[in-house]
């Protein structure tokens, strides 16, 4: 068991085969079938893997690295910027890819069940056919996240590229690119808590 616990590839190998034996398992007795249904379950599982793996990382960021540094002696400090940051930014940027593209799946899923669909949701329900205060409610999450996947992407992490000497760059810029980072990054915490506000609450308040 001390083995498979010192290799992180290998727990998570088990992790994925536990969650799929026990997502199959039940439907072998016969409490559900492998419908449409099934793979909206599994998108959703995915769905809130992707983002326990981007907001855990972006809180990360915010609770404990950007408070810390300044804690941190000079001379320990490239140790973050040269091996943890850039490895904890790896993550951080695809998990928030893969939770928007695992939201957009779950979302078409849902559009074959003949619930809703993406224009539905985006349009927070003034295109779609009977507007419902849930397309709102969903929409304005989608469209949180769509805002923080774009600041991840397109902000952040090309300043911390800079900021971390990853790319060429003037000196002087890296200070600048490090608080532009930060205040993008701490833009994206604010906005994550009502974020999982519709995330966690739309499927429960609404049905």
């Amino acid at each position: 068991m001390a083995g498979l616990l010192s290799n992180l590839r290998n727990t998570v190998i088990v992790a994925l085969l536990l969650a799929a034996i026990f997502f199959i398992a039940y439907g072998f007795t016969g409490a559900y079938d492998f419908g449409l249904a099934y793979w909206q379950a599994v998108a959703r599982w995915s769905h809130v893997v992707a983002g326990v793996m981007w907001i855990g990382l972006l809180w990360y960021f915010n609770f404990v690295q950007i408070p810390t540094m300044p804690k941190i002696p000079d001379e320990l400090k490239p140790a973050i910027g040269k091996h943890i940051a850039p490895q904890a930014l790896f993550w951080f940027r695809w998990g928030a890819a893969a939770t928007v593209l695992t939201g957009l799946i779950v979302i078409g899923l849902r559009q074959m069940a003949g619930s809703y669909g993406f224009l539905d949701v985006i349009s927070f329900g003034i295109l779609a056919e009977v507007y419902t205060p849930y397309y709102s409610f969903l929409g304005i999450g989608v469209w949180m996240a769509l805002i923080m996947a774009f600041n991840v992407w397109f902000i952040i992490w090309p300043n911390q590229k800079i900021a971390l000497g990853l790319v060429e760059a003037e000196a002087d810029a890296k200070p600048k690119a490090a608080r532009t980072a930060m205040l993008f990054s701490r833009t994206n915490t604010l906005l994550s808590f009502p974020m999982l506000v519709t995330m966690a609450g739309a499927q429960t308040l609404f049905g």
